[in-house]
């Protein structure tokens, strides 16, 4: 089946073929739910919580990741950076894959369907998402240390429209799956 064929019967479903009403009261509650989980991310800027999530949920295991391919690189993880001899990448807010995740989960909860599978989607859609974005700092890692004009072609480009394409995907799949998913 097409991305097309899917994404015209799901809006079928949601009701915009007839009445456009189902689709809007999804999007409002969409950029709803969107906005608050923004505005709480903020919120936790330069918190423990924050610095926990960035430093060592994130930093870390790219350096892991990173050993496993090149131990010889000599990659440490300082704070929220990178660091190797004659460089370092520092990964901030914007970089750790919480917009997209927070896209991911105001999408299921504004999709209606059974409350356990729209749980399901959103916890392997995170994991899903913190996975590809720990691919993009290691890809970015190996991009800078080699070659900067593919580190900005990954950094700005192919690395967040990868996650957000592959997550869009996860998201059909997953309300595609139930077979009355309706706007809540």
């Amino acid at each position: 089946m097409t991305a097309l064929r899917c994404f015209n019967e799901w809006l079928t479903r949601m009701g915009a073929g007839v009445n456009a009403r189902p689709l809007l009261r999804f999007v409002l509650f969409f950029l709803s739910i969107f906005l608050l989980l923004q505005w709480a991310y903020q919120a936790l800027a330069d918190t423990a919580a924050y610095h926990f999530y960035l430093e060592t949920l994130t930093v870390r295991p790219s350096v892991w990741l990173i050993h496993l391919l090149a131990p010889q690189d000599g990659v440490l993880a300082r704070a929220n950076r990178l660091v190797w001899s004659g460089g370092g990448l520092s990964v901030y807010n914007g970089c750790d894959g919480v917009e997209v995740m927070q896209l991911l989960v105001a999408a299921f909860v504004a999709v209606s369907g059974p409350w356990r599978q729209r749980l399901l989607g959103a916890v392997y859609g995170l994991l899903l998402i913190y996975a590809l974005n720990q691919v993009r700092i290691v890809a970015l890692y190996f991009a800078a240390r080699h070659d900067r004009a593919w580190f900005e072609l990954v950094h700005g480009l192919v690395g967040p429209l990868l996650i957000i394409a592959l997550t869009t995907l996860f998201f059909a799949w997953r309300t595609g799956r139930d077979e009355t998913p309706r706007a809540a």
